[in-house]
């Protein structure tokens, strides 16, 4: 579960590991539901016949699926502000994929309160070093610096 804080405290948490999320198997359902969704059916995806005579050997998650879980993992290990009144992507400085994700495989997010910045009173653009860890596999799946916006009722 994540932490929750107060605004305040907030700088304490820059450089530190906020937490490590839950697991989450990434299924052959899941990729195909994703890939309806994105229009993105390319065969390393969705074809697992076709996909096992590629080096991966089975399909793949697609890459922006294992990103967009970055939600449910801050839900898990990132800092909840109390009296927030809302929290929105802001974008991000850098994302790299540098692993696939096999179907079946476990993945789990690790966050990191990088910087700290209060655009105004009560809104606070926070920087988080992400990874997103596949079980068994020393390499991570990607590595992220995600931008995060939190805006509180001060």
């Amino acid at each position: 579960m994540a932490i929750t804080i107060q605004a305040q405290n907030l700088t304490d948490y820059v450089g530190k590991k906020t937490g490590v999320s839950r697991w989450f198997t990434l299924t052959q359902e899941q990729i195909d539901n994703f890939a309806d969704a994105t229009h993105d059916h390319q065969f390393i995806h969705i074809d697992p016949v076709k996909a096992k005579e590629t080096p991966f050997g089975s399909t793949i998650a697609h890459g922006f699926l294992s990103l967009s879980l970055l939600s449910a993992v801050a839900y898990d290990a990132g800092i909840n502000l109390e009296n927030t009144l809302m929290g929105v992507n802001y974008g991000f400085d850098k994302i790299r994929f540098l692993h696939p994700v096999n179907v079946n495989s476990k993945i789990r997010g690790h966050m990191v309160l990088a910087n700290v910045l209060e655009k105004r009173p009560g809104e606070f653009l926070l920087t988080w070093d992400v990874s997103i860890e596949i079980d068994s596999v020393e390499k991570p799946a990607l590595t992220a610096q995600w931008l995060t916006m939190t805006i509180i009722n001060p």
